[in-house]
């Protein structure tokens, strides 16, 4: 007998899906990857968006005579 079909016989109706990352939080490996992926991008606009607010306050403003804002 394979490995495979020891694995299956041991796991029963468990055979072939995904392991959660801890047993008492319910989200799968893929799931937390993708859960990983999206606040990276979204971290990543944040910076983006940082960088625009702070040159627009610093190089943007003064050359219009915002200093008092």
């Amino acid at each position: 007998m394979g490995e495979s079909k020891r694995r299956k016989t041991a796991l029963g109706d468990k055979y072939g899906q995904e392991q959660n990352i801890f047993p008492w939080l319910p989200i799968t490996k893929s799931q937390a990857k993708t859960i990983y992926d999206v606040t990276t991008r979204g971290a990543w606009i944040g910076i983006g968006i940082l960088v625009a607010v702070w040159f627009t306050i610093v190089i943007i403003g003064p050359a219009f005579g915002l200093w008092g804002l």
